[in-house]
């Protein structure tokens, strides 16, 4: 389908913000009918965000940022000095008063965010006038990060990983393995809990999803070793254990996770929470996660293996969740028409925390970990 019966009227170049009244979605059975392709023939697309009510779509390989427009692709920008190598390239994308923020892998082994002004012209997003604001965090062939999301207090969140270099994730001088919080130009905000420093949580190995519920509490989802990806609360100041722990242990010294799942059920990548459900959008478990925000520990699993690796979940201006896959990313298996944005209706999901029911089609096992 098109894009256009999906499209909400946004003011000014914003990102949408969909409204947290009504029931909430709920985790369970659903039905496959309710999901459809909005565009087809992406290569390893990474970020979905609006502007204007135009969606604009990141690809990590080949560092283009593409408009939707009626269910055909446009391009609007090739974002320059990106390095695409293994996990790092063109990454997250956030769109806040007139600006539009993106994470990428430099050619100077760094990854940096920048912002684009963002303005829309007869149908057509421009993106003019780049600033870099904020660079030095460590590159890897893997364990990138590349997250960037506006909090509901108006400063921008940035999830790096540890590039590999497990120490780092402990060290608060670096950048690595961090959750960071700078304002929208990149000037360290005076309440973050380190003075002078833009680290907001730290022992990280590598989290590509965050999201708030509607209270503020905030979550993100990160990528374990061999044993336990994790569901974490963030809290400022805290440390989440890597390299020292791996999932849950019974450490003061540590904030342990909320949820844990094999790293083969789970690799979680992009998140989004509407009303009172989170969804994590997986990789190697190919599958759609949600998880009620109000018992984080319990979760259940949707189209399991039918859609392939999942890289992004967000929530479009009409409240419907846009799925995201990366089956052309390398380490995928293409099937006919990927990569692909799906659209997924929230009811389809429906049904109760902790029933294993599924209805036509739909994968939906329920765990407490």
């Amino acid at each position: 389908m098109g894009a256009a019966g999906v499209m909400a009227a946004v003011g000014g170049c914003d990102a949408h913000r969909p409204a947290s009244t009504g029931s909430p979605p709920g985790p369970g059975g659903g039905d496959r009918n309710a999901v459809s392709d909005v565009v087809t023939g992406l290569h390893a697309p990474w970020s979905v965000v609006w502007v204007d009510g135009a969606p604009l779509i990141s690809q990590r390989d080949d560092a283009r940022i593409q408009q939707l427009v009626n269910g055909r692709l446009r391009q609007v920008l090739d974002v320059p000095d990106v390095q695409h190598g293994g996990e790092g390239g063109l990454l997250g994308m956030a769109v806040r008063d007139g600006w539009l923020v993106v994470y990428y892998t430099g050619r100077d082994d760094h990854n940096h965010v920048a912002r684009y002004r963002c303005a829309k012209q007869a149908g057509t997003v421009r993106l003019t006038d780049p600033q870099q604001i904020l660079g030095g965090i460590p590159a890897g062939a893997v364990h990138n990060g590349g997250r960037v999301e506006f909090g509901p207090d108006g400063t921008l969140y940035v999830s790096t990983g540890d590039s590999t270099q497990r120490e780092l994730a402990q060290d608060r001088r670096s950048l690595a393995g961090k959750i960071l919080r700078i304002e929208p130009d990149g000037r360290v905000p005076g309440d973050n809990p380190f003075a002078g420093s833009p680290v907001w949580s730290m022992g990280h190995r590598n989290v590509q999803g965050m999201a708030w519920a509607a209270d503020r509490t905030m979550f993100a989802v990160e990528f374990g070793e061999n044993t336990w990806d994790e569901l974490n609360v963030i809290v400022p100041g805290g440390n989440y254990g890597w390299p020292v722990h791996e999932g849950r242990a019974a450490d003061p010294a540590y904030r342990n996770p909320v949820q844990q799942w094999p790293t083969s059920e789970a690799s979680p990548s992009g998140m989004a929470i509407l009303d009172d459900t989170i969804y994590l959008a997986a990789l190697g478990g190919q599958r759609l996660i949600t998880v009620p925000v109000h018992h984080p520990t319990t979760s259940k699993e949707y189209f399991v293996h039918t859609y392939g690796r999942l890289r992004d979940v967000v929530v479009a201006p009409d409240r419907s969740l846009w799925v995201l896959t990366n089956n052309t990313d390398t380490r995928g298996d293409p099937r006919p028409g990927d990569d692909r944005i799906l659209r997924v209706e929230p009811a389809a999901l429906g049904g109760s925390a902790g029933s294993a029911e599924g209805r036509s089609g739909v994968s939906a096992t329920s765990q407490a970990t």
